[in-house]
């Protein structure tokens, strides 16, 4: 989804979730909107997805789009790798509130 199609959506419709995903180990970070279907997609720019160095340039780019909520979430592989099911959806495991 690129940046113009996510304000659009962001227009168009109450009932959706941001989560800004930091991967272990990695600096960079990835937005995904998840809608009320349960369809995610990530913010990509010309077909590759968008990657950002730091929070703030996550916050800048979701101000443009009109969009001021979202959650990080941490994705840690150790839960894979031991046969666990992630918990993205446990607010108090994986997931933070960000308000920008």
């Amino acid at each position: 989804m690129e940046i113009k199609e996510l304000k659009q959506y962001a227009r168009h419709h109450d009932s959706f979730e941001i989560r800004v995903i930091a991967h272990a180990g990695s600096r960079y970070y990835q937005v995904m909107l998840e809608s009320a279907e349960g369809k995610t997609h990530l913010l990509t720019q010309r077909d590759k997805p968008m990657l950002f160095r730091a929070l703030d340039d996550v916050y800048a780019e979701l101000r443009r789009a009109g969009i001021h909520r979202a959650y990080l979430v941490q994705q840690v592989a150790n839960d894979e790798i031991v046969g666990h099911e992630p918990h993205y959806h446990d607010p108090l495991r994986s997931r933070m509130p960000l308000v920008f």
